[in-house]
């Protein structure tokens, strides 16, 4: 990865590196800017009717979405700091298990459903009845 960043650099003028970076500046507070203001948008549309809660203000939109994303945490694959942790503990195996990016074992899990997967569907769901009435008794 770390020659790869250097071959696409090396091809780019520090202008351009440059005008990139200021771009990407501006980029994340323009989308800053839309998120308060979307949230607040939402919230002083909804909660007031649905709810009888007062309307809030932009900087109390940011305060909520930040709220959310402390409670909640990242949505998808992302990891949060706490998990990163945990993750450093577990093998490299366990890791690539792990990444929900990694689509490498799709060719096998497609080839096993070929052969054996309706099958071995069929055999958990009698299992599962058979389960099922034997807890009924």
């Amino acid at each position: 990865m770390e020659q790869y960043i250097k071959h696409k650099i090396r091809s780019k003028n520090i202008g351009t590196i440059i005008g990139w970076v200021i771009f990407g500046i501006f980029a994340a507070i323009a989308l800053a800017i839309l998120l308060g203001y979307g949230i607040m948008w939402l919230w002083n549309w909804l909660m007031p009717e649905l709810f009888g809660l007062a309307t809030i203000g932009y900087w109390q939109a940011i305060g909520l979405f930040a709220l959310s994303k402390i409670l909640i945490g990242s949505i998808g694959c992302g990891s949060s700091s706490s998990s990163s942790s945990s993750k450093k503990n577990k093998s490299s195996s366990d890791k690539e298990d792990m990444n929900c990016n990694d689509f490498s074992k799709w060719k096998q899990y497609d080839k096993f459903w070929k052969e054996e997967g309706e099958s071995a569907f069929n055999s958990y769901l009698n299992k599962d009845s058979v389960d099922k009435e034997q807890s009924e008794k």
